[in-house]
């Protein structure tokens, strides 16, 4: 298990009442869908064993839905192997107690949960524009088609926190490179640093895939339409492109990392060799020249 959330202090932050993104709005009598990240995983398989002793669920690849009695009635919620989970129509008190039930099958949970909120009604034709979705029927699979979307999104934010806090960890490092030509961090923080820039890119790297269009529509090609629209609403392409640069950038601050700590220990050893030879040029002048030794 990972870092531990107290109860309900994370899950349950305020959510703004009008985020920029819902104020030109298309749904009329719109409710709620809240998409969370808890964790880098879930352990899917047993969380579904779990959860179907509990309520009724179905199992679609690498997500699980849920039909949760809320106090409102009827609710969504969809679990994705990656640590994110979709609530539609759940009140968010009862999302958040949701999500501490499961919390035992959460691999790597989160300090901070991320958390986006979207506003869905139902119409004739499906779309998804500014954050709102309008659902053309009640469909579980017409929901998990747009949660893929969601669940990515929120994942994508996870990213982009976890480079964000590696920048302002490590944001002075070019800047004193720059103007004092030099690194004052001593050897082991270096190493330090380097250890955390190395977890932060590989870990990213190794679930980038999760962002890829989802094997779930092979099986359901008529319905990537509404998560394609998704996808564009929460512009995926290009964050994952401002990604990649930034991973980029980690990338070069490791190199340079590297390159200070090997310059570090080449000019350790020229010192060394400095002073040994100082040292056998005393010793040789004592013993022939003045005759000391």
């Amino acid at each position: 298990m990972g870092v531990q959330v107290p109860p309900f202090a994370n899950y349950s932050k305020t959510l703004p009442d009008t985020p920029p993104r819902l104020k030109n709005k298309i749904c009329v009598n719109n409710m709620q869908c809240i998409a969370y990240c808890a964790a880098t995983s879930f352990k899917l398989k047993p969380l579904f064993e779990f959860l179907r002793s509990r309520y009724p669920a179905t199992f679609y690849k690498d997500a699980i839905h849920i039909d949760f009695p809320g106090k409102k009635g009827r609710a969504d919620c969809f679990f994705f192997s990656y640590g994110a989970c979709v609530q539609w129509c759940l009140d968010p008190a009862e999302g958040a107690e949701l999500l501490l039930i499961v919390k035992p099958f959460e691999e790597d949970s989160l300090a901070t949960p991320e958390i986006d909120e979207s506003e869905f009604c139902y119409g004739d034709v499906g779309k998804v524009r500014d954050g709102q979705i309008i659902l053309p029927d009640t469909e579980v699979l017409t929901k998990l088609s747009i949660s893929h979307g969601l669940a990515q999104s929120v994942k994508l934010a996870t990213f982009e926190t976890a480079i964000q806090n590696t920048y302002n960890m490590t944001r002075q490092i070019p800047d004193e490179l720059s103007r004092y030509g030099r690194i004052s961090l001593s050897r082991r923080v270096i190493r330090q640093r380097m250890g955390e820039l190395f977890n932060v890119r590989s870990s990213i790297n190794l679930r980038l895939d999760v962002l890829e269009s989802p094997d779930f529509f092979w099986d359901y090609p008529e319905l990537e339409p509404l998560y394609l629209q998704v996808a564009a609403d929460e512009e995926l392409q290009k964050r994952v492109e401002v990604l990649n640069k930034r991973l980029s950038l980690v990338h070069e601050l490791f190199e340079m990392l590297g390159n200070e700590l090997n310059h570090q220990h080449s000019s350790r050893l020229e010192w060394t060799i400095i002073w040994l030879i100082i040292i056998e040029v005393v010793l040789t002048l004592s013993r022939d020249v003045f005759g000391w030794l």
